[in-house]
């Protein structure tokens, strides 16, 4: 009935009444995602009606009332079919300002247009293969990153950026031509780096380091879906770099990998946008050429060094390690070098753990950076080491039991999931420098069996990559204690007392002939 009654309306009505109609049935069908099949041909007609109002000169607030109702009828896959033409889809590329002879974005009117067609775009090239394939013919993809030039800069479109990004995220990941297209031919990687350096407001104070304000304010709703949206858009285009990374790349890659940096030392506007945030942008890391992870770390300052340094003795037991410092403002501090970044992802890993679920796609991405990072960076290694492996003083307790970050991920050494037992593993070898002796201190035989199966070194011994030959120093405790550790369990053991101390002369003389016919049994020939 609803359908009905727009469809009459739209066809014979002035733009008052179809503004009025429409917007009726936009407020009525908001949340709506499942449509009746019995309307189906309604449904069609109507957006074949609202696309011959599209091409009318009709008011402003008419044409977005139009593009509403489309928006939610392009839910529905089964009636785009005959709607997705060459020239529905230029109709509402004119009206997203998407076409090369629309040279600014001057009148504020017409944002809401903008971002209406954006929306219905997405919905139309995500739910139809044929508005995909009209997307590559009509050069959809460069049209966007022109659109992005010309508001990259400004903070009051951020709607307009973000559907334009969410646009671009969709057809890179639809389309592989779209990807190459995007990295090589359009500059993508530059052009997005520079719209995330928008969102996030950066100041670089070197080439590779951006002024962080730790007590600004967090980043608002829009700069945050904007930035979202930029670093999915990224993670596409940068999927395959590793394979064809070259050396001429390795600047592009450090600045994006300092502004992702950035992006982990600050918030969002909650809690669950910032953890959106960084795990987006942990996904991106895990795209950069591992050579170019060094900037996640950075040389202190001098006004950082001139500060009076505390060091972790004060802090609770559970947060101390070896030789990090804490400065006034919470800087993490190890060896002169700045670990804020390293910090925030060793946090983001241990709340994906605590969360326990999801660990495929939840965790391995930041085990597996973790990993790469600490294998290829001896001072993100180090670092690691002393948050995760501190030197062992108390053994009575099994490795996987209690609450830190090494039993936490002792515990995953045993998971059901293979590859997440893999990259735990991994990690805490790639800490241990590959050497097979000091994953076991810390885990104990029985937990590191399945790595070291994998990788023939149940006898012993390291693995291939080279460390450098810092020796590991043991706690007096620990050395007390490791005579009576169980090598298996990987805890200390109370000596068992000896039954025979308990027995009798004449029990001791009964069980050594027990010992004596069973023996003899063992010799006969079988008959």
């Amino acid at each position: 009935m609803d359908e009905e009654r727009a469809l009459y309306i739209v066809r014979a009505g002035e733009a008052g009444a179809i503004e009025r109609v429409l917007r009726d049935y936009s407020d009525k069908h908001r949340a709506t995602f499942k449509f009746e099949t019995t309307d189906e041909e309604k449904r069609k007609k109507l957006c074949e009606g609202i696309f011959k109002v599209l091409v009318k000169d009709v008011p402003t607030t008419c044409q977005v009332s139009c593009l509403e109702v489309l928006r939610i009828l392009s839910r529905d896959k089964k009636i785009l079919v005959p709607v997705t033409t060459k020239e529905n889809m230029q109709i509402l590329l004119r009206l997203a300002k998407l076409n090369e002879s629309d040279d600014s974005l001057e009148k504020v009117s017409e944002f809401p247009v903008i971002v209406e067609s954006l929306k219905c775009l997405c919905n139309i090239v995500f739910n139809s293969q044929m508005a995909q394939q009209l997307s590559l013919e009509l050069n959809l993809a460069a049209k966007l990153c022109n659109l992005l030039k010309k508001c990259k800069d400004r903070k009051f479109i951020n709607d307009i950026k973000c559907f334009d990004l969410r646009l671009l995220f969709l057809l890179s990941l639809l389309h592989t031509d779209i990807r190459s297209q995007l990295r090589y031919e359009l500059q993508g990687l530059p052009l997005l780096t520079q719209i995330l350096e928008s969102a996030f407001s950066i100041k670089w104070t070197d080439e590779y380091e951006s002024a962080i304000d730790h007590n600004g304010p967090p980043l608002s709703p829009q700069e945050t879906d904007c930035a979202i949206e930029a670093l999915k858009a990224l993670f596409n285009v940068t999927v395959d770099s590793w394979k064809v990374h070259k050396e001429s790349d390795s600047h592009q890659f450090r600045v994006m990998a300092a502004v992702l940096r950035h992006c982990l030392l600050i918030v969002g506007p909650t809690e669950d946008k910032t953890e959106e945030l960084h795990s987006n942008a942990v996904n991106l890391l895990s795209n950069v050429p591992v050579s170019c992870l060094d900037v996640l770390i950075c040389p202190l300052t001098h006004e950082e060094t001139a500060q009076e340094a505390t060091t972790l003795d004060e802090l609770p037991s559970e947060k101390t390690a070896a030789k990090e410092t804490v400065l006034k403002n919470n800087t993490m501090v190890y060896n002169g070098m700045n670990m804020e970044a390293i910090h925030v992802l060793l946090n983001f890993m241990e709340k994906r753990i605590d969360k326990g679920s999801s660990y495929r796609e939840g965790l391995t991405p930041v085990l597996s950076l973790l990993t790469e990072c600490s294998r290829a960076h001896r001072n993100i290694r180090k670092f690691l080491k002393d948050q995760v492996l501190p030197p062992l003083r108390d053994v009575t307790n099994r490795p996987e039991v209690g609450s830190t970050v090494r039993n936490k991920l002792v515990r995953l050494m045993t998971h059901v999931d293979l590859g997440v037992k893999q990259i735990a593993a991994e990690f805490l070898f790639v800490l241990c420098k590959e050497r097979v002796d000091s994953l076991l201190k810390y885990t104990g035989y029985g937990n590191a069996a399945g790595l070291l199966a994998a990788r023939g070194l149940l006898a012993g011994g390291r693995g291939d990559n080279w460390y450098s030959e810092d020796e590991d120093t043991d706690t007096e405790e620990y050395k007390n204690a490791k005579p009576n550790i169980n090598l298996i369990t990987g805890h200390l053991e109370e000596p068992m007392p000896n039954p025979i101390d308990e027995m009798t002369e004449e029990q001791k003389e009964y069980e050594a002939m027990k010992l004596v016919n069973m023996l003899d049994k063992l010799s006969r020939p079988c008959h």
